[in-house]
């Protein structure tokens, strides 16, 4: 196929030759940025210079480099065109950063205080990272920055369904509405069950469905700066917790699983999904919800054992 390819575009540059320089042809350029291989192609020359500076590539994250100095560890991770690491040496960081330089074209942006829509502050005691700035542009956008704040996203007695009857709102609108939601949910593990169900509808959205989205939004008006709060000298012990809704879907009666993380006091990873199966017994639903949640757990452990914590 490479051979194929030169020769076609040899072809072609022969072509462009110019009356006056027979002998001359152009050189075409083409910017990586913006094909569908950019991604791609960069991490593969991304990764090939930092296992160069003898890093080691994560087992369970492709995009994690980590690098073992004595006793001093830096780590770095990779996401599309931006790279956050942390080192327990600042002089591994300034090596870091001169050896990416000397190799890249890059900036420096100092400490992360934002990144990918979460606010992260770097406290003494800990990290808190939110979504409040996003949130705030999320309830402008719906028009819902002025409306009464509630205390819970959804009513106990809430029994969403198809709605066959109800009458059809939007459905570009309810699909942005719940786009937005979740990726709220990237540091509001609260909404997460609630968000879920309302994505369920997204195909023929009903105003009942929209009303419950909706609703969701006046209750991130009064915890617009609701975040995650991890704080330091604390013990690195995973526990793994799980539980499921038995038949809580009224339209075919499936069960949802709901699984979260804990590293120490601080919540790492959070899940809530539909099960694929119908469950014949709340046994059988939990031991549904386990195995999801063990898959994920296992995962969490390689990942700590590439930081070196397990």
């Amino acid at each position: 196929m490479d051979i194929l390819m030169k020769k076609c575009l040899s072809l072609i540059l022969q072509d462009l030759k110019t009356t006056k320089n027979p002998e001359h042809v152009y050189k075409l350029k083409k910017a990586l940025y913006g094909l569908k291989q950019a991604p791609r192609q960069w991490y593969e020359r991304l990764s090939e210079f930092l296992l160069s500076q003898g890093y080691d590539r994560g087992t369970s994250n492709k995009t994690f480099f980590i690098k073992n100095k004595r006793e001093e560890i830096i780590l770095v991770q990779v996401y599309v065109y931006g790279i956050i690491f942390g080192s327990t040496n600042e002089e591994m960081c300034e090596a870091f950063v001169e050896a990416m330089k000397s190799e890249f074209e890059m900036s420096m942006l100092g400490d992360m205080n934002f990144f990918l829509g979460l606010q992260v502050k770097q406290l003494k005691d800990g990290i808190f990272i939110n979504q409040a700035k996003y949130c705030r542009e999320l309830l402008r956008k719906f028009e819902m920055d002025q409306c009464k704040a509630i205390n819970t996203p959804i009513s106990t007695s809430c029994q969403l369904d198809q709605d066959y009857a109800g009458k059809s709102v939007d459905q570009s609108k309810y699909r942005g509405l719940i786009g937005s939601l979740l990726y709220l949910t990237a540091s509001r593990p609260d909404i997460m069950f609630v968000v879920c169900l309302c994505a369920r509808y997204q195909s023929d959205p009903k105003e009942s469905h929209y009303n419950a989205a909706k609703r969701i939004l006046k209750y991130l008006q009064g915890t617009k700066d609701v975040g995650l709060w991890y704080p330091n000298n604390v013990s690195l012990n995973l526990t793994s917790f799980s539980d499921s809704n038995f038949a809580g879907w009224k339209v075919d009666r499936k069960s949802t699983s709901g699984t979260c993380h804990m590293l120490g006091s601080s919540l790492i990873s959070w899940h809530c999904k539909k099960q694929a199966c119908v469950a014949l017994s709340t046994v059988e639903a939990e031991y549904i919800a386990v195995g999801s949640c063990c898959a994920q757990t296992l995962w969490l452990r390689q990942q700590l054992s590439d930081f070196g914590i397990l």
